[in-house]
């Protein structure tokens, strides 16, 4: 299955993914989801946000046990972001199979759409719009960079997009979500185990930064005369940096804009989205509160204008205690010498967006470098392995009655 969604996407310059929502990349990866679920005798379908669903059992019995993740990737993204997790649930139902376990429960294997966000510039579309937490007019706002509607997106990839909207019957049949990802950090690195249970995600957001000025020649205007808006936002930057530190939290301006954009021309505009994240939401409120501040300070110093956008957030994810309790007990029976530490993220997930609707939880695959949202993203086979036979055990373990 590795070998066959690889090069899938895959960017002959980077060697990283482009895998974005409702591209030609997508549909392929989407097709081979379908191509898995036929070849093993499962219920495909695709509900009405575009998500994609494999059943065991009857769909329709309630209190099922589902696993999964998503596809699509960020703009030269890893190969392991996501597809880890939809190729080890596959996996895990080839495992459950091949020991003959008795399931007592339906179970599910799902892709989600448009998790990263890379397109549409908002993460998670597929699982919000199930949950209810992205409306239908919301989600129609939604423009790429250039200028394609979600909808429109949607409709040329051969979906409904006039079907979008909050699936609460779909999700009351869910009597459990696990998810499992590699991890975006080093802490089982760091411990010396292959596999983790997710414990919470820390609160995180996206903010706009629209720094206006005026546009002007970059070889005639004095210096004294320029309002120009890439000075402040330089400064922000740095004072981004600076105020995460601070707060024990991260901060990153990964995605500018400008215009015109000319090498010599003095902008009129630049824009800039920083992405903060937090243990705590005290801690991220203190490092938005100092980095606006710093912001607009720096603006009004230079003559420019600001304006500042909070395009997406998400509070802290404390998952479901009583399944993470539960997961962790069936895999310290399952294997005694297997040590599964708890671990926090800075990094969303679609469980965390289904966290207020079912009971969710997480398990994370060693990735040895910490490297994530990158080519350089990595899992060794062995630990990959591990991580099929713990889901493979945690499916089991809930699917019993």
């Amino acid at each position: 299955m590795w070998r066959e969604l690889a090069p899938v996407g895959r960017h002959a310059g980077s060697r990283g993914y482009r895998r974005y929502a409702w591209t030609g990349a997508d549909v392929e990866c989407r097709e081979w989801f379908r191509a898995q679920a036929e070849a093993r005798g499962l219920v495909y379908e695709v509900d009405r946000n575009g998500n994609q669903w494999a059943w065991l059992g009857d769909p329709a019995a309630g209190d099922a046990v589902v696993t999964g993740s998503h596809l699509d990737s960020v703009p030269d993204g890893g190969a392991f972001d996501g597809p880890l997790g939809v190729v080890s649930s596959f996996a895990a139902l080839d495992e459950l199979r091949g020991r003959n376990a008795r399931l007592d429960k339906p179970l599910a294997i799902v892709n989600f759409g448009d998790e990263e966000g890379a397109r549409f510039g908002l993460a998670c579309v597929g699982s919000r719009l199930a949950a209810g937490h992205l409306t239908v007019e919301q989600a129609h706002r939604l423009t790429d960079a250039d200028g394609v509607t979600l909808p429109r997106a949607m409709e040329a990839a051969g979906y409904d997009p006039d079907a979008i909207g909050p699936d609460p019957e779909r999700l009351a049949r869910i009597g459990a979500f696990v998810e499992l990802h590699v991890e975006q950090g080093r802490a089982l690195d760091l411990s010396g185990d292959p596999v983790g249970i997710a414990g919470a995600i820390w609160p995180h957001g996206r903010w706009r930064f629209d720094f206006r000025g005026e546009a002007n020649h970059a070889g005639t205007t004095r210096l004294a005369d320029r309002r120009d808006p890439m000075l402040p936002y330089a400064e922000t930057v740095l004072a981004a940096r600076r105020e995460a530190r601070l707060a024990g939290a991260v901060a990153t301006f990964g995605k500018i804009a400008v215009e015109p954009n000319g090498v010599n021309a003095i902008p009129s505009l630049v824009r800039g989205w920083l992405d903060s994240r937090a243990a705590d939401q005290t801690s991220l409120d203190q490092v938005l509160a100092g980095v606006e501040k710093a912001a607009r300070e720096h603006a009004a110093a230079h003559g420019v204008d600001l304006d500042v956008v909070r395009e997406s957030f998400t509070p802290v994810v404390e998952f479901d205690h009583a399944l993470r309790d539960e997961l962790a007990r069936i895999l310290g029976e399952a294997a005694p010498d297997l040590d599964v530490p708890v671990l926090g993220t800075g990094a969303g997930h679609d469980a965390g967006i289904l966290s207020g609707s079912v009971p969710t939880a997480m398990l994370f695959v060693r990735n040895p470098t910490g490297v994530s949202h990158s080519p350089a993203e990595h899992a060794a086979e062995d630990d990959c392995v591990a991580g099929v036979r713990a889901l493979a055990d945690v499916l089991e373990g809930l699917a019993r009655t």
